[in-house]
Order: structure tokens, then C-alpha cells, then sequence
């Protein structure tokens, strides 16, 4: 169990040596203690630090991206020192940020993955971990694969088709699969006269998932589960701070935050106050191992509820969603995540989308689904039925032509915002 007494004054200790030593120096944390008029000196405990330091949001990052171009001033050593480089997937302006690190801050952050790969109880020696990933600039699939390379025979899967991909699994005995949940149901849909390879060729009985929220709705998680006959384990981090929770076999379906990493707050987001246990807010985080790059109470958007559960903080239920992410459709508040749960009830539904579009001055949404075949028509009304139910809104669901919608394999786009025009 942990000693939190202990926790909070060894998060304090690594906490003033990167608040000091950013202090000195002419980046973007000098610049925002000046302006905010912090006083380090008087800074002796976390509650100081949360109490004086202003939160750090991604639109400020991405200014600094673009006034010091192309690394921002961020960095804490001289450019020479840094040998790491990855990138986010882009911004609400659809401008990507470049992430450098050092080959100690990289190190801290796979000694974080390597606590997902604990949780999961895979044990050396034993486990063979498949990466279905297409090893792009996101920092998630190198970390990932960096760490499982220590401990674990790691097989890259970048650049194969799905196909080929589950026919390494068979031939190599992958007993672990790394990819996005919207990846494993697609891959997991493919198991059988799709693909030619039956179930019990795989020995896949662990599937870690990222990237997505899906990993911890539990519709997502059962019907991945019921694909792969494989216990699903859910994880998430970010390019801007690193890899943050791991799931564990004895809280299926819940995130345990890693502490030692990270300084964590949970907040009300109209008011900045820390939420009392069991509410819900937004996820706030503060690097303390990644220190080439630090972030300090930076603004995740992520829409979590705090607990704590045996003296660790776990997000009940995992990331609920994306607080930007939500939508007001006729005064009812409606999130990605929560549409996707009631479509994973319907295993017949191959993929689907939302589009939302202005009508007369209001948004409106309406389910784009693909059926297999012919479905009989009561299956629509089913689901309209269940949205109304859910939602207290009338959602209009149209069938759309077998390979119309698009397929993905890293985060999933499943929500068109359409012009008037369209």
C-alpha cells in the first residue's frame, strides 16, 4: 500500500528542483513566473506550488511553438543534449507540436510503460508482445515498443496490412496485442473467414489498448474481449507529458495514475478547485521525472473521476472523454464516448459515424451505420429507440452503402462536423 505522507514529499522534493531551476532560465516557465508573480522563494510545499503556479494550457504551448520555432522554449539543456524526437497529432488549428527529450527524460518515460506491462501481469521470458501500430512521430507507439524490447520479445507490425499482421501474431506466438481499441475490433472482426485464421491459432489473451477512450467503455471492452477471447487493459498518456496510467488486474475497467511521475489534480473546470473524491473534473498534470521538457499544471482537457482506493489516485471508469469533445444538442449535453457505447451494443453495426451539422441556428446529429447484409429494419428502430432512451433525444439513424464510412487504425475520427453547405 502507499505511504501518501511519503508520496507527496518525495513529488515535493523532485517538484522544487525543476521549479528552481526553471526559475533561472530565459524559457517559457521564466517567462509565465514573471508575468503571474511567483515567488519561489516563498514556495515550501505542494499547496504553494498549486496555490501560486497558473495552470499551463495547450494553446499557450502552441504559441510558444510558433514564436521559437521549430522546438518551442520549453527545453531545459542546451539542443545538443537532446537526441528524442516525436510530435503531436495536431491541434484544434490542426498545427502538430514537436516533443524533444533527453536520453534521461526518455528513459523516465519507458520506465512509466513498463508499469502498464506490469499491471497487465506479463511476466519475462514468457510473453511475445505484438505492435499493431504504423510507428509514426506519436510518442505512444516508440515508448511503448522501447519498453517492451527490455523485458519482453517485442514484434514491430508497422507498415503490414491487417492480414499480414495476424498471421505474424499466429506465426510468432504473440500472446499480447499493443494497438488503439478501435484497431482491435477491426483486426479482432477479421479473425475467422475474413482472414482464414481461426481463433485458436492465435494465442493472443492480452490486448493493451491506447490512444482512445474505448479502452474503458465497457461496451467497447466487451465486445473486443468477446472477438479475442483476451482480457482487454486499458492505458493513456499524451505526447505533452508522457505515458500517465496503467490498468491492473484486481480494478478492471478503471486507470491508476502514476504517481511517482506525476503531480495529479482533478479540477472543476469553471472554478480551477481540487474535486472531492468520487466527483467528477478535469485531469491536471504536472511532469516530475520528465524534465527536459517539463509541463506544470497543464490542462489535459481529459474528463475523469477521481477516487482513491487503497491510498491510489484511479480514474473511475478511465478517460470519460474529452471535455472539448462535448457537444449541446437541444440543451442535452452529449459526448463521443457516450454515443459509441450504445452503438457497441449492436454487434451487427461494422462501423459508424456522426455527423452534426446547424440547422435553423442549432446543432443537430445524426448516426451514419453500415450493416452487414441484410439486417432487418427492426434493428433500426432498436437503436433509435435506445439513443431517445439515453439521450432524451431523437437522433435520426441512417444505413449508409457496406465500405462507405472510413476504417482506422490509430485514433479513430468518428464525428464530422459539416458545414451548411454540405
Amino acid at each position: 500500500m502507499i505511504d501518501r505522507v511519503r508520496l507527496r514529499s518525495n513529488q515535493w522534493s523532485r517538484l522544487r528542483s525543476i521549479v528552481l531551476n526553471l526559475a533561472t532560465t530565459d524559457g517559457f516557465y521564466a517567462r509565465k513566473f514573471r508575468e503571474a508573480g511567483v515567488r519561489t522563494t516563498s514556495m515550501n510545499r505542494v499547496q504553494d506550488f498549486m496555490q501560486q503556479v497558473p495552470f499551463t494550457t495547450k494553446d499557450e504551448l502552441l504559441a510558444d511553438h510558433l514564436a521559437h520555432p521549430p522546438f518551442g522554449s520549453l527545453l531545459t539543456k542546451p539542443l545538443a543534449h537532446y537526441t528524442r524526437f516525436c510530435q503531436t497529432s495536431g491541434t484544434s488549428s490542426g498545427q502538430p507540436m514537436a516533443w524533444l527529450d533527453t536520453t534521461e527524460s526518455w528513459d523516465a518515460m519507458l520506465a512509466c510503460w513498463r508499469r502498464v506491462y506490469e499491471g497487465a501481469d506479463l511476466i519475462k521470458g514468457r510473453d511475445r508482445i505484438f505492435f499493431a501500430f504504423s510507428f509514426g512521430p506519436f510518442l505512444g507507439f516508440w515508448t511503448a515498443y522501447e519498453a517492451a524490447s527490455r523485458d519482453f520479445i517485442a514484434i514491430p507490425g508497422g507498415g503490414l496490412s491487417s492480414q499480414s499482421r495476424l498471421e505474424m501474431m499466429v506465426r510468432y506466438g504473440a500472446t499480447t496485442l499493443c494497438c488503439t481499441p478501435t484497431y482491435a475490433l477491426r483486426l479482432g472482426e477479421m479473425i475467422g473467414e475474413a482472414s482464414g485464421i481461426e481463433r485458436m491459432a492465435l494465442r493472443i489473451n492480452k490486448i493493451i489498448v491506447a490512444g482512445e477512450p474505448g479502452g474503458s467503455i465497457p461496451e467497447v471492452r466487451a465486445h473486443i474481449e468477446k472477438l479475442w477471447d483476451a482480457r482487454v487493459y486499458d492505458h493513456h498518456g499524451m505526447t505533452e507529458v508522457g505515458p500517465v496510467s496503467y490498468e491492473v488486474t484486481d480494478l478492471p475497467g478503471n486507470l491508476i495514475v502514476i504517481e511517482e511521475a506525476y503531480l495529479t489534480e482533478v479540477i472543476d473546470p469553471q472554478t480551477g478547485l481540487e474535486v472531492a473524491d468520487g466527483e467528477h473534473g478535469e485531469l491536471v498534470l504536472t511532469t516530475l521525472t520528465r524534465t527536459a521538457c517539463p509541463l506544470l499544471r497543464y490542462r489535459t482537457g481529459d474528463w475523469v473521476k477521481k477516487r482513491i482506493i487503497n491510498e491510489r489516485l484511479v480514474l473511475e471508469g478511465g478517460v470519460l472523454s474529452r471535455i472539448d469533445d462535448m457537444v449541446v444538442i437541444r440543451g442535452v449535453n452529449v459526448y463521443p464516448s457516450a454515443i459509441e457505447a450504445v452503438v457497441r451494443q449492436f454487434p451487427e453495426i461494422v462501423e459508424f459515424m456522426v455527423e452534426q451539422k446547424k440547422v435553423e441556428a442549432m446543432d443537430e446529429i445524426a448516426l451514419l451505420i453500415e450493416l452487414p447484409g441484410n439486417i432487418a429494419k427492426s434493428l433500426l428502430k432498436k437503436l433509435e429507440t435506445k439513443l431517445r432512451d439515453t439521450f432524451s433525444l431523437r437522433i435520426p439513424v441512417q444505413v449508409v452503402e457496406s465500405g462507405s464510412l472510413p476504417r482506422h487504425e490509430f485514433k479513430a475520427k468518428r464525428w464530422r462536423r459539416m458545414t451548411n453547405d454540405e
